[in-house]
Formats: C-alpha cells, sequence, structure tokens
C-alpha cells in the first residue's frame, strides 16, 4: 500500500510542478498577487508530497518489502539496517527521487524563506523552479518509477552493490546532491533576473547565501567521496580524475567563481553579467554530471545506469535548460547595466582575475572529461585521458590561482596601492620564503617543487590568519572586543582559505614522498618498510553479517609505537561480488596503508603505501566546508534586502 501512496505522491507533485511553473510566472507578468501566491503555496505542497514518496520508498527498503522491483534489486534481509536505509540512493531511481527531493526543498525553501524578496521576483524564480520540477519529475515518473511492484515478490533480494555499503557512502550522495541541486537555485535566481531585466545589490544579497548553501555540502561530499575511495578501494589513492570525480570537481570550481563574484555584485554592484553567466554555467555543469551517471557513455565505479534512452532524455533537459537560458541570457544581458568601475589592483580586480583562472581550470577537466568522448564518437578510436594530462595543464593554472588567494581580501575595494598591499602580506611573505629555504635540501629530485608545494602551503595558511591578526593587533586596545565583534563572514573566510592550505599540504607531502611495496607474505613472515617492520601474524576466514572475508592481521613496530592492522578480502554471497578492505594507520604526520590480495603458493599478495600528510588533504577539505558553514551563520549573510514593497523597476542602491 505505501508504494502506492508514494507513487500517486509523485503524481501530485508533478501536477503541483505544472501549476508552479505557470501560475507565478503569469501572475508576476500580470501584477496579480493571487497568482504569484498560489506558485509560493503550489511550491510548499510540492515539497510535503515529493518527501512523502521518499518516507514511503525508504520505509519499503527499511522493512525489506521485496513487492517493490526496486527494493527486491538492491536490498537483503541480511544487509545491516544502516544500509538497507541507504540503498534508498543506492539505484539510479532512488538516487533520482533524493534529487528530486532536494529540489522540491530548496523550492520550498525560497517560498517559506523569500518574504522579503520583491513579490515579482520571488514568483519568477519559483516558476523557473516548477519548470525544473516538472521536468525531474516527469523523467522519474515515466521512465525511472521507483515504485514498480513485482508479482509474484521474491522470498529474497539481490543487495546493495557491496561498494556502497560503507559509512561514507550513506552520507556522500545526499551532501553532492544537495550542492548539485543547490545551485538550481541560483540559476533560477539568474533566469528571473533575465525575464525581469534588473539585477540590484538586493538580488546579489539573496543569491549569495543560496549559493554558499550549495558549495558548503558539495565541497563536504567531494572529500567525503575521496577518503572513501582512498580506504574502501584498496588502491591507495585519493584522486584518480574518474570522468565522475570530475563532474562533481566541474561545478564545484565554477559555483566557487559565483560565489565571489556574487560578493563583488552585492558589495560593488560590479561583475553583473558575469555572475548571471556564472549561475547558468555552474547549474548545467550539474546537470552535466548527472547526464555522465546516468546516460552509460561512461563505466564508473560512480555511475548508476547503462541506459542510453534515459541518458537522450536528461541530454534533453539539459540541452533545453543550458540552450534557453543562454539565449535569454544573449538577449537580455546587453541591456542590463554593467555596474561599479573599479582599477585593476582592487578587490574586485583580485577577484575578477580569481574567477578567470578558476574557469580556466574548469575548462581544463571538462576538456579532459570529454575529449575521450567526442573523439569516440567522431572516429571510434578509444583513448584514454588520465593524472598525466591534468598534471601539465591543471597544476600549472592551480599554483598561481592559490598564490593569489591571499591578495584578495588584503585588497582594498574600487583600487588600492601596491607599496601597501604588499606591506599587508609581507609578514606572510617573509614565513612562506623561510619555508622554501629550508624545504629546498629536503627535497631530493623534486626538491624545487616540494618546497615550492609547502612554501605555498605556509603562504596560505599563514596570509589567511593573517587577516585576523591584522584586525584584532589594529584594535588591540580593545581586544576583547575587537575579537567579539568580528563578523563571523570573515571568520569564515578565513577558516575556508586555511583549509585550502591545508588541503595543498597534503597533497604535496604525498605526492613528493609516498612509497609503496607489493610483496608476497605467509603467516610469520615479516618485512621493513618507510621505517616500520610489519609482521604477518594471522590469516584466517571470518564471518560477517552478510559476507565472508579473509583476513589479515599485522603487526607493526615503528618510531610511534607498536600497534596492529587488518585487512580484509570480503565476498557479498548474494551480489556475487568481492570488495577489499585496506588496514590503515592514521597519523598527521602520514599514513601506513595495507591492502591484501589474491592468494598465491607463494602466499598472499600484499600490497604497502607510506603516505606523508595524506590526511590533511581531508582535513583540509572539511575545514573548507566549515568555513563556509561558519560564514553561513553570520546574519549578514543570510538576510536578504527587505525591498519586497519596491515598484518593480525602482533601483536598489549597493553598498
Amino acid at each position: 500500500m505505501l508504494a502506492e501512496v508514494g507513487q500517486f505522491a509523485l503524481i501530485l507533485a508533478l501536477l503541483l510542478s505544472l501549476v508552479q511553473s505557470g501560475a507565478p510566472l503569469w501572475g508576476a507578468h500580470r501584477g496579480d498577487g493571487v497568482l504569484m501566491a498560489v506558485g509560493r503555496q503550489a511550491a510548499l505542497l510540492q515539497g510535503g508530497f515529493v518527501s512523502l514518496a521518499f518516507v514511503c520508498l525508504a520505509w519499503a527498503y527499511v522493512t525489506c518489502d521485496f513487492s517493490v522491483a526496486l527494493v527486491a534489486r538492491h536490498s537483503h534481509t541480511t544487509q545491516p539496517l544502516a544500509y538497507r536505509f541507504a540503498a534508498t540512493w543506492g539505484s539510479h531511481e532512488g538516487s533520482m527521487l533524493l534529487w528530486v527531493l532536494i529540489l522540491a526543498i530548496y523550492g520550498a525553501g525560497v517560498a517559506f524563506f523569500g518574504g522579503t524578496l520583491r513579490e515579482t521576483l520571488q514568483a519568477r524564480v519559483l516558476g523557473v523552479q516548477g519548470v525544473l520540477g516538472a521536468a525531474f519529475l516527469g523523467f522519474l515518473l515515466f521512465t525511472s518509477n521507483p515504485f514498480l511492484r513485482l508479482s509474484p515478490a521474491p522470498a529474497e533480494g539481490t543487495e546493495l552493490n557491496p561498494l556502497l555499503q560503507d559509512p561514507g557512502l550513506v552520507m556522500h550522495p545526499p551532501l553532492l546532491y544537495l550542492g548539485y541541486v543547490g545551485f538550481s537555485v541560483a540559476f533560477c535566481f539568474a533566469v528571473a533576473a533575465l525575464i525581469e531585466g534588473r539585477v540590484d545589490a538586493a538580488w546579489a544579497r539573496w543569491v549569495r547565501p543560496w549559493v554558499l548553501a550549495a558549495w558548503i555540502p558539495l565541497t563536504a561530499g567531494i572529500t567525503l567521496g575521496s577518503a572513501w575511495a582512498y580506504y574502501e578501494l584498496g588502491w591507495g589513492g585519493w584522486w584518480f580524475w574518474d570522468p565522475v570525480e570530475n563532474a562533481s570537481l566541474m561545478p564545484w570550481l565554477l559555483g566557487t567563481a559565483l560565489l565571489h563574484s556574487a560578493l563583488v555584485l552585492e558589495r560593488r554592484g560590479a561583475l553583473v553579467s558575469w555572475t548571471i553567466l556564472l549561475a547558468i554555467l555552474t547549474f548545467s555543469l550539474s546537470l552535466v554530471g548527472t547526464f555522465l551517471v546516468r546516460s552509460g557513455i561512461l563505466t564508473s565505479v560512480h555511475a548508476f545506469a547503462v541506459d542510453p534512452q534515459r541518458g537522450v532524455y536528461i541530454l534533453g533537459i539539459l540541452a533545453a535548460t543550458t540552450g534557453l537560458s543562454l539565449a535569454l541570457y544573449s538577449w537580455r544581458a546587453p541591456a542590463i547595466r554593467s555596474g561599479a568601475l573599479f582599477q585593476p589592483l582592487s578587490r574586485e580586480g583580485g577577484i575578477t582575475l580569481n574567477n578567470l583562472f578558476l574557469t580556466a581550470l574548469t575548462a581544463t577537466v571538462f576538456l579532459g572529461t570529454f575529449s575521450p568522448v567526442f573523439i569516440e564518437m567522431i572516429n571510434g578510436d578509444k583513448i584514454s585521458v588520465g593524472p598525466p594530462y591534468y598534471a601539465k595543464t591543471f597544476s600549472p593554472l592551480a599554483v598561481p590561482l592559490l598564490f593569489l588567494v591571499v591578495f584578495g581580501p588584503m585588497l582594498n575595494w574600487k583600487r588600492d596601492e601596491a607599496r601597501k598591499v604588499f606591506d599587508r602580506v609581507r609578514i606572510p611573505a617573509i614565513v612562506a620564503g623561510l619555508v622554501l629555504l629550508v624545504a629546498l635540501p629536503f627535497g631530493g629530485l623534486k626538491g624545487v617543487a616540494t618546497a615550492g608545494g609547502l612554501a605555498l602551503s605556509a603562504w596560505l595558511i599563514l596570509g589567511s590568519v593573517w587577516i585576523l591578526g591584522r584586525r584584532w593587533w589594529s584594535g588591540r586596545a580593545y581586544l576583547g572586543r575587537a575579537i567579539r565583534t568580528t563578523p563571523r563572514s570573515i571568520v569564515g573566510l578565513v577558516t575556508a582559505h586555511a583549509g585550502l592550505g591545508l588541503l595543498t599540504l597534503g597533497i604535496t607531502g604525498v605526492t613528493a614522498w609516498d612509497s609503496d611495496k607489493v610483496l608476497n607474505m605467509k603467516v610469520g613472515d615479516s618485512v621493513a618498510f618507510a621505517g616500520r617492520t610489519l609482521t604477518l601474524t594471522d590469516y584466517d576466514i571470518v564471518e560477517g553479517p552478510n559476507y565472508q572475508a579473509k583476513r589479515a592481521q599485522f603487526a607493526v613496530k615503528g618510531p610511534m609505537g607498536a600497534y596492529d592492522l587488518r585487512s580484509e578480502k570480503r565476498w557479498y554471497p548474494s551480489a556475487q561480488s568481492q570488495t577489499t578492505e585496506a588496514g590503515i594507520r592514521v597519523g598527521p604526520l602520514g599514513n601506513l596503508y595495507v591492502s591484501v590480495g589474491e592468494e598465491s603458493e607463494a602466499g598472499v599478495i600484499v600490497r604497502l603505501w607510506d603516505h606523508p600528510l595524506i590526511v590533511w588533504i581531508w582535513i583540509g577539505g572539511f575545514v573548507m566546508s566549515a568555513g563556509g558553514a561558519v560564514s553561513l551563520s553570520d546574519r549578514r549573510v543570510r538576510v536578504g534586502a527587505a525591498v519586497k514593497t519596491l515598484p518593480v523597476g525602482q533601483p536598489v542602491a549597493a553598498e
């Protein structure tokens, strides 16, 4: 019965999305407050019905209702409860329902929290959001219905992909979708502004918190996905430049650019057309990621479906969404005022340069991701684009961008003087220079690059913290008051930029000094590796809740004392698949990573890695996300301008 309730709830949500896509747009055009109010109510009701549908599907998974075809394909009674629940979004259909749920929640959020928006702007935003909701609800109901029944129902199901049965994967997809779908709000604001032909500081004040609300979970989701791939796949790496990994990186890069350009628009009324364009392209790249994992054109552990017909539907949504919005942009953008002027050496100039680098990085990743697909379509040749390509194209653009990050917050708005700017960053520059000189002799063959990476890390971390240091030093006579009155948005900025420095430190350490070894071992064998001695003390078969595992137990002795590690090769009978569970000793100076492979007459294959400083990659990523959350907690960032009573067309002055 619950499956039918969920199905009916989705049908009602589709009808409401059609109402939401029409009534508020027409009401805004006619100035009809009743129709605009209908749009708000439709958005709230749609959010409620999609939530009901999601709860119905989740309950079917939790209770192992194998009469629902989707549950029978992705759940099993022996699966732990947490993974039965996580299986709700562990399939193509379930993940699309999660996508639609988050889209509906964001739409309801605009309706509920948008009381200070101009009524016509809110109505147009909700109208565009309704169009997106109708497109994806139609896709879900007509091509990917999650509530199809099986008759007769099987006694047992086929469990969720064992690779996804992991705590990290319980949160990874929802976080990514909160980011992907969250950028739809900025897209809807951009299209609504183009329809109105008006962009002002009030518009930017409303867009920026929504962009930040999407950027925070996307950052955390990418970080969590990288950590999951590191410890779950048993390959000893943290980023493979997999096409689907790139699909999350591209909207993150452009979303970061959008976040900064929206700040310029809010504070100075500049970069108007550019901010609108970034809002369109960022969400378009989110749709590109959805297309990649559901079209079957790529093979990846992250991919959900290999059905070309579904891919064509999503490609149609992508083409219509991007094509129509860019056509509207080309028509309306020239008439939108260009905004305030500024000198090249200014905060606006620094953010503009930041945006150019981020856009170039996005283009580099896009080319590396799609060039194999385009080449195969043209002449049938299959090529692969991997880490060597990105080392030669991505890194040379990323390094100068990281160097410039410290300068941005140190610059004054509108204009500045070079001498004063360099005086502000003198201390971080001196410390980074000392780190460079000290690190050069210890880098080996990679000495210059390694020393440069460590210096860049110090530059980013200290340069970020120095923003608070300078602020508090200027108010040192009343230091307590100066600390208490520091806006949370500034604390968040400092935290996020410092997190970027920590991430750079981790990448530098593991790239420069990692080492590995592969050997066969039998119980009792010992090996010296990376200043440690590892002994295989036990190798036997153990039973898990829904798997069997061959477990290798290692005793490790090293400079940090003695401890045990274990690695497993798990076999899932129901899914007929195998996974590797690595043994990892995590430490601030580096990780010891042990992975067991197949057995042979010579023993079991053991792969060892030493990963110096790698943990700082994930610490840095989560610190960046936390910095965004601190900024969003600042009421001045969250609250839009109260301009609902202003007549349409009356400009709002920028701060």
